[in-house]
């Protein structure tokens, strides 16, 4: 049983005598800190998933250090300011001033995200036996502020004008083109990373999202499984709203806060949709004692493991106990036969 097998047992529901698998997404903060720890916990619970190098033809124009203190402009010419090492930074000033959206120029379309070397992408997947996920991920709603700064787009959402709708359709088709391309290739899955939850609901209306980005996802999960990969999403905060949507879409794994919700709560969805982890890393991962996650941990595999169905994830983020992260994997690694 290889680790690429066992992520296919485990989404498909088929996973009825081994662990689950695992991964750990770690912040440059916590290698700042606890690198030593971080090098053990890695050492000892090993990934089953990986990315791979795409290989770009076309130069990153990016410029300086996202995760450095003071300024980074990524490829689509956004700036984010960042305060401290080791943690992600805010954009401030927007590329689109006009309320209108009718002045997109200052925006970039990264197309070296298109200049992806194939072959050599297929070389670095049939030299592993990990699940391989896509070195890409859309992002439309965060890419939206990032272009106009969060507080900007809330008020564009309230009454969307029609210049929005139509870059909206832009950033879609490329965001498409790249999916269509890494579709090509040998990776595993595709993956959706965007931000929807504040702590209690959603950002916006979930009628507002579904009349705007549920369209977007779906495009995004059929290229997936018309190609034979999986789809992948991850979003922070509390999107309880959605869940039901991404089951319909077809997502096949989700990494959501199943702690903000309410572990409970999601219960419902066993068996629908894998669980991408998490476990609570606003206060569990940084306060609570090695017991106190052991039952956490329990928690998820009693609500919602049925033969498969969920991920032994968490983040190593910002004030993260190293303890508390080695306990998250040595519990899990109690349910099932090790590979």
């Amino acid at each position: 049983m290889t680790s690429r097998e066992l992520v296919y047992k485990t989404l498909a529901f088929e996973n009825t005598e081994w662990r689950a698998p695992r991964e750990l997404w770690v912040l440059p903060w916590a290698n700042m800190h606890y690198g030593a720890e971080l090098a053990q916990i890695r050492k000892k619970f090993p990934n089953d998933f990986t990315s791979v190098d795409p290989c770009y033809s076309e130069k990153d124009a990016s410029v300086g250090d996202a995760y450095k203190k003071g300024r980074y402009t990524d490829a689509w010419g956004c700036t984010f300011e960042m305060f401290e090492d080791g943690y992600i930074g805010e954009v401030k000033a927007p590329l689109v001033d006009d309320d209108a959206w009718a002045d997109t120029s200052r925006v970039r379309f990264p197309t070296e995200l298109l200049s992806v070397d194939v072959d050599r992408v297929n070389a670095q997947c049939a030299a592993t036996d990990k699940f391989v996920k896509a070195a890409t991920s859309p992002n439309p709603f965060e890419r939206l502020q990032f272009i106009r700064t969060s507080e900007r787009l809330y008020y564009d959402l309230a009454d969307v004008p029609g210049g929005l709708r139509s870059f909206m359709a832009k950033l879609h088709t490329f965001y498409c083109d790249v999916l269509e391309l890494w579709a090509k290739t040998d990776v595993d899955a595709l993956t959706i990373f965007d931000d929807w939850g504040a702590q209690n609901a959603l950002l916006i209306s979930p009628a507002l999202w579904r009349e705007l980005f549920k369209p977007l996802y779906k495009d995004y999960i059929d290229i997936a499984h018309r190609a034979g990969k999986k789809a992948f999403m991850h979003s922070d905060g509390h999107t309880l709203a959605i869940y039901p949507d991404l089951i319909e879409l077809g997502l096949d794994a989700f990494n959501s806060q199943i702690f903000c919700m309410g572990v409970g709560e999601l219960a419902k969805f066993k068996g629908k949709i894998t669980f991408w982890g998490e476990i609570d890393r606003q206060n569990m991962l940084p306060f609570a004692t090695v017991g106190e996650i052991a039952a956490a941990v329990r928690s998820v595999r009693e609500a919602l493991w049925q033969n498969g169905g969920a991920i032994a994830q968490c983040e190593f983020s910002v004030g993260s106990n190293p303890a508390n992260v080695h306990a998250v994997f040595e519990t899990w690694n109690k349910y099932g036969k090790p590979l």
